[in-house]
């Protein structure tokens, strides 16, 4: 069994592409829940699921407030809303005010995620243009979770993975491609 319960992932400008990438090459069936917090256009309400379902190997929903969290399932925070991890191994969303001038805001959904699964928790930054997501990628490295920055030579904008790599001693700085292998790698029994 993996030592693991989820994984959450983080990203804004330039992620999308990446997050397509590991979607799409995780096999069916994979055995953790991975919680999506991307920066997106807040009018915009269809297509990015549809857009990240088309090549997805596993479900891709956005959940509704209190769902319980499945494995082999990927969740995207739904556009304008915080999407908290609650201690239940549930969901719970939020109009709260933007933070970071995000909503979904990554640190939010990171720090509630932390709390949550501790230790048992992969949390990974990918590309982005603000420094949304560098304080949670610190909380889930504090509560002894295993925390991967997106190697910024390879991202589209550097921001968002060096504000984190600035405040945390992450475990893992990987590129795409390493990032799948060790997503792959880490549930295998």
């Amino acid at each position: 069994m993996s030592t693991y319960k989820a994984v959450i992932i983080g990203g804004s400008a330039g992620s999308f592409q990446v997050v397509t990438k590991i979607l799409s090459s995780i096999p069916t069936g994979f055995p953790l829940p991975i919680l999506l917090c991307l920066h997106r256009l807040k009018h915009v309400r269809s297509g990015f699921v549809e857009a990240l379902s088309l090549k997805s190997n596993i479900p891709v929903i956005e959940p509704n407030d209190k769902d319980s969290l499945k494995p082999g399932i990927a969740y995207l925070a739904p556009a304008n809303y915080h999407m908290y991890v609650e201690l239940a191994n549930r969901i719970a969303l939020s109009t709260d005010d933007p933070v970071n001038h995000s909503r979904p805001a990554i640190d939010l959904s990171f720090i509630t995620a932390a709390n949550a699964y501790r230790q048992k928790l992969i949390g990974i930054i990918l590309s982005g243009a603000n420094r949304d997501g560098a304080m949670g990628l610190k909380k889930v490295h504090e509560h002894g979770g295993t925390t991967i920055v997106q190697d910024p030579a390879e991202c589209e904008v550097k921001t968002m993975t060096e504000a984190s790599l600035q405040i945390t001693q992450v475990n893992y700085v990987y590129r795409s491609d390493e990032i799948i292998n060790f997503l792959k790698k880490s549930v295998r029994s």
